[in-house]
């Protein structure tokens, strides 16, 4: 066979590789057979070309770079160029991309190749490198095609200049659905809803993705019927079946809003529409997700084992569920399972790792962590080392804690510390916390949550000066708490609390029933936790009666206890209270809540930043272990 023909089935196979499989493995024959022969010898930069062109439209972007390189400078033309920089970005390697199209002779660019730019600046959200190439593209004269247009205002999209990306609209001659979708995905992102809304009702034509970013711009801001009358004027009134991206994305949203309203509709539709009795796959998998990340464990591992067909993609998601609900036995007895049906990877054992850490399984941590490598092939990483240094930290084994950290092979990021940094904190290890504090404020300045734990920290212990000098220092480098904020839905609406909220519309109500709440609380033994109140109120020496109550006080309109108060005034006897909250419960409100859960005889749920509590009877899920 000729060199040509082999160039042209090349190319043909490259035009295929992402409809079939077989085309994939065809074309890796047809390499492995040019190879073997030597047939490229004579015109070799040719053939070079139409294989990168085929590496590159396979996503085997290290290969493809190999070819690249191959092929002499004098030889690169503007289509080798562009070729593995847009296959660097279609396959979430902006940084590759980037580094790609700094090194391409600029004149070489055209506005192809600025498409594959813009959209590695968008991923990166780079808007500074993006408004350089726009900026280019201008003084080049390069032609503005819609399809560059929209890569151009996708950048100042995504990183929220819309003054800028409606410029670029409104200087567009022409254009498409996806033009429309853009300037809407950026609107309902730093805009809100309603006026994302505005734009959606201007749209001349709507695709998917469009209906998709408003009714997920709906479901994550809570508004729960506004998202239900657009799926349903989407099924019913355009007489369009969801597709599974359009399920997924709905899904996502559910997991991150708490809507379980929406999350179970998707599962009947999914159900009812299911092709061969079967969910899809990520369908299946972004349901289970939703209802773990809702607090509804159980129902996601039914929907888990219902599942016929399971990649680790859908492991990963149940054995992370499964780590997040303190289920860490669960998930050590699943694991020869899983291993039997995939192969595990590095996400996987992040998610062992943490069930380890949230059940206080120390041991088995340690084996699956020295055995990475070994046994399972995985080359440990930064997320494994910090998972194991927060299983070390939790159960007090601060001096191994420390060693790991600093025998590892990368450095360890903030995360990392931050993990021993908050063992520190959780056994009173001062010298150590604040080493730790010191490297922190190298890596993550401006974090404010890693100083308050050195300031708890000093409270908790009774060094009351070394916490009102440190809250000193933290006021004049005008570093704040963040506020604490809880969430809770009722009836299809979400209603949001800080500490010492007084803006609902049912204050006067939830202070009456938290007044109640607390006296039934002292009643059953209930001795508020001062030293969990991090900050005094006052700024003097004298920690007195009145600084007492006052801080008793604080903690009393805790986010979260003003939320559970609503809850519990809002829903009939005995419905369970599913709460969201942005930081970390504090070991007060824990206290707290366990208590109310038996007193109310209430099922409570509070998601915290790191994992879900599940109160019932006076004990929680965590076995206070967290």
């Amino acid at each position: 066979m000729k060199w040509q023909h082999y160039r042209s089935l090349i190319r043909q196979c490259a035009r295929h590789s992402q409809q079939q499989q077989q085309q994939q493995q065809e074309a890796l024959k047809l390499h492995a057979a040019l190879t073997k022969n030597g047939l490229a010898a004579s015109p070799r930069t040719f053939i070079l070309n139409a294989l990168l062109q085929l590496h590159a439209a396979l996503g085997h972007t290290s290969s493809a770079h190999k070819l690249f390189d191959e092929i002499p400078h004098s030889h690169k033309d503007a289509i080798d160029w562009t070729t593995l920089i847009a296959s660097y970005s279609r396959h979430s390697q902006p940084r590759h991309a980037l580094s790609l199209f700094a090194a391409m002779p600029r004149a070489a660019a055209d506005e192809v190749t600025f498409i594959a730019f813009f959209t590695a600046c968008s991923q990166l959200g780079d808007w500074v490198a993006g408004q350089q190439g726009h900026g280019h593209m201008i003084k080049t004269g390069l032609p503005f095609t819609v399809s560059a247009s929209n890569a151009a205002m996708g950048v100042y999209a995504k990183c929220g200049l819309m003054g800028d990306a409606w410029r670029v609209f409104g200087e567009m001659g022409r254009r498409s659905v996806v033009s429309w979708t853009v300037i809407l995905s950026g609107e309902v992102r730093w805009e809100g809803v309603r006026h994302g809304r505005k734009v959606f009702d201007e749209m001349p034509e709507r695709n998917a993705v469009a209906w998709t970013v408003m009714i997920v711009g709906y479901v994550e801001s809570g508004f729960t019927n506004e998202g239900f009358s657009l799926i349903s004027e989407l099924v019913f009134g355009e007489l369009v079946e969801l597709n599974y991206v359009t399920l997924c994305s709905v899904l996502s949203a559910c997991s991150q809003s708490g809507d379980l309203s929406i999350g179970r509709w998707i599962h009947a539709y999914g159900l009812k529409t299911m092709k061969g009795d079967q969910l899809h796959i990520m369908v299946g998998t972004a349901l289970l997700d939703m209802y773990s990340k809702c607090g509804q464990i159980d129902k996601a591992f039914r929907v888990f084992q219902s599942m016929a067909n399971r990649n680790v993609v859908a492991w990963n998601a149940m054995l992370s569920g499964l780590a997040m609900h303190g289920r860490g036995l669960l998930v050590l007895d699943l694991f020869p399972q899983l291993m039997a049906e995939v192969k595990p990877d590095d996400v996987t054992f992040v998610a062992v790792l943490s069930a380890c850490s949230h059940s206080g399984l120390v041991d088995q941590g340690r084996h699956y962590f020295h055995n990475l490598r070994r046994l399972f092939g995985v080359t440990p990483k930064i997320e494994h080392y910090a998972c194991m240094v927060d299983l070390l930290g939790r159960a007090g084994l601060l001096d191994e804690a420390h060693n790991l950290v600093k025998q590892m092979p990368i450095p360890p990021n903030e995360v990392v510390i931050g993990s021993l940094l908050a063992a520190c904190a959780l056994h009173g290890k001062f010298q150590l916390g604040e080493h730790m504090l010191q490297e922190l404020a190298l890596l993550d300045p401006l974090n404010t949550e890693y100083h308050m734990l050195l300031s708890n920290m000093y409270s908790s212990a009774g060094k009351v000066d070394e916490a009102r000098s440190f809250r000193r220092v933290l006021k004049s480098r005008g570093i704040r708490k963040l506020p604490g904020m809880s969430s809770i839905r009722v009836n299809g609406q979400v209603h949001r609390f800080t500490s010492g909220d007084k803006s609902h519309f049912r204050t006067q109500d939830v202070y009456i029933k938290l007044d109640e709440i607390i006296r039934r609380l002292r009643s059953s033994g209930y001795v508020p936790n001062v030293a969990s109140q991090i900050f005094s109120v006052s700024e003097g020496g004298i920690d007195d009666a009145k600084e007492v109550e006052e801080k008793e006080q604080m903690l009393f309109s805790h986010s979260e206890k003003l939320a559970v108060a609503f809850g519990l005034i809002s829903t009939g006897p005995g419905a369970p209270l599913h709460i969201f909250k942005n930081l970390r419960i504090c070991l007060d409100c824990h206290s707290a809540v366990k208590l109310i859960s038996d007193i109310y005889q209430r099922e409570i749920v509070i998601r915290d930043r790191n994992r879900f509590h599940c109160f019932r009877h006076g004990s929680c899920s965590c076995s206070d272990y967290w």
